[in-house]
């Protein structure tokens, strides 16, 4: 289906995404401020320096599927969809500046004043969460005098391109997502990618709106860890290169979904013990490693925002499900619920815990040995079933994904969940009686 097109802002992202889309056949008109860049794409020429996008504007521009003007009331009374592609720079203090998705807004809700049929306003631009609610659909109405969800609908739809690689990008994406308050809002903007071969998430608009930044934090986060650990291993005399080939091999636990859930603080015999060699040597071999170094402090501060959350409930008594650093095992060594219970039992908090795998009775090895030396009193705190932990606690805290925990719901009796493991998946919301750690 062909979709009359307007696209805002005509930098690398508006280039780009007009091209390709009047290369999908749609009827596609650019708008910028700039005469010089309308001027440039209806001569046939492209606005930036890519492998192939002038040959392609070229092209798209003699087929008559793709022109430009200076004009948004123009541009909006020619269209059924409008794309939103302007820059959003820094200012200095690291605040984005919204000077000019702001101005478009209003411009092309001026522009709706005088039109009846339905219009679908999609943010192309790279935004925080609540821009389209706080930014985008205010301007719009502004300038329309019309209401969002009623008169026109508004979606986010960020773009992945790759400086250098964008058409191919466009092309072959990891995947198309659009974010809409109603599903029924998205079915236009998924109809522009039709002839994409990939597959099209919609989700809630604040959701979308954050994948484009966590996407791009993480991707500055892999450069940061491969440089550290190029530094480490050049001061040690070792190929980094070659060590990071094989940690890519492991797509298993090393390139994959593993580790990726927000939570509570990592623990076991491994991982801080690990991390806190690593980052010694590195200071003995006079090499900085601030991103590996912040870790463990990272991980600190996430216990403490546990700690922060049960003493905000106003609740003395505390009950404790799951002590093992992750559900399925005995092992205590460095387990983030220890710590926790300890900074609560520090604050004369009332405790009772509950782990199926932790028992006096069955804990042997380094397990039991650790439990002896460092926190005997913890026994004494115990219980033997779920039961008997949350009829004797106000507030009741989750500290692992056991399955017996998930139906906790039938057992609560007006106790607050405060959840570190998001026991009950999806199927509750933070309220009254229910606390998620980071959801």
């Amino acid at each position: 289906m062909t979709t009359a097109l307007s696209v805002f802002g005509l930098g690398y992202v508006g280039c780009v995404s007009a091209a390709c889309f009047a290369k999908e056949g749609h009827a596609v008109v650019g708008v910028d401020v700039s005469p010089a860049k309308v001027g440039m794409i209806n001569d046939g020429k492209s606005t930036i320096v890519e492998a192939g996008i002038g040959e392609l504007v070229r092209d798209m521009r003699a087929s008559g599927r793709l022109r430009a003007t200076t004009s948004p009331h123009e541009a909006v009374l020619a269209s059924s969809v409008s794309l939103v592609c302007v820059g959003t720079p820094s200012r200095p203090n690291g605040s984005i500046d919204l000077t000019y998705v702001e101005r478009v807004c209003e411009q092309i809700g001026e522009a709706l004043r005088e039109k009846a049929d339905p219009h679908t306003i999609v943010i192309r631009s790279t935004v925080l969460p609540g821009t389209i609610d706080g930014v985008v659909i205010p301007a719009l109405e502004r300038g329309s005098g019309k209401r969002a969800g009623v008169d026109f609908a508004v979606c986010s739809n960020p773009e992945f391109l790759r400086e250098g690689t964008s058409i191919k990008d466009f092309y072959d994406p990891p995947f198309t997502l659009i974010g809409a308050h109603d599903p029924a809002h998205a079915e236009p903007v998924r109809a522009l990618y039709a002839g994409i071969g990939a597959p099209v998430h919609v989700t809630a608009v604040r959701v979308a709106e954050m994948v484009k930044y966590v996407c791009n934090c993480f991707h500055g986060l892999k450069v940061g860890f491969a440089n550290e650990v190029g530094n480490i291993c050049k001061a040690l005399g070792v190929d980094s290169h070659e060590v990071m080939r094989l940690f890519c091999e492991d797509k298993k636990l090393n390139i994959s979904t593993a580790y990726l859930k927000p939570g509570f603080a990592f623990g076991g015999s491994c991982l801080p013990k690990d991390l806190r060699a690593i980052t010694y040597k590195a200071r003995t071999l006079d090499v900085d490693t601030p991103m590996l170094s912040a870790l463990l402090e990272s991980n600190r501060r996430q216990v403490q925002r546990a700690y922060d959350m049960v003493l905000a409930t106003g609740h003395r008594r505390v009950g404790v499900l799951g002590l093992a650093f992750k559900a399925g095992t005995d092992d205590l060594r460095e387990s983030p619920m220890v710590s926790l219970i300890e900074m609560l039992i520090g604050k004369g908090l009332q405790l009772s815990i509950y782990d199926r795998d932790v028992s006096s009775a069955n804990l042997i090895g380094a397990n039991r040995e650790y439990i002896e030396r460092e926190i005997p009193h913890i026994w004494s705190l115990m219980r033997p079933t779920v039961r008997e932990v949350v009829e004797s606690a106000d507030t009741v805290v989750i500290g692992n994904s056991a399955s017996e925990f998930r139906e906790l719901g039938e057992q609560l009796n007006g106790q607050m969940v405060v959840d570190l493991a998001r026991a009950f998946g999806s199927r509750v919301s933070n309220g009254p009686s229910y606390q998620g750690i980071c959801w």
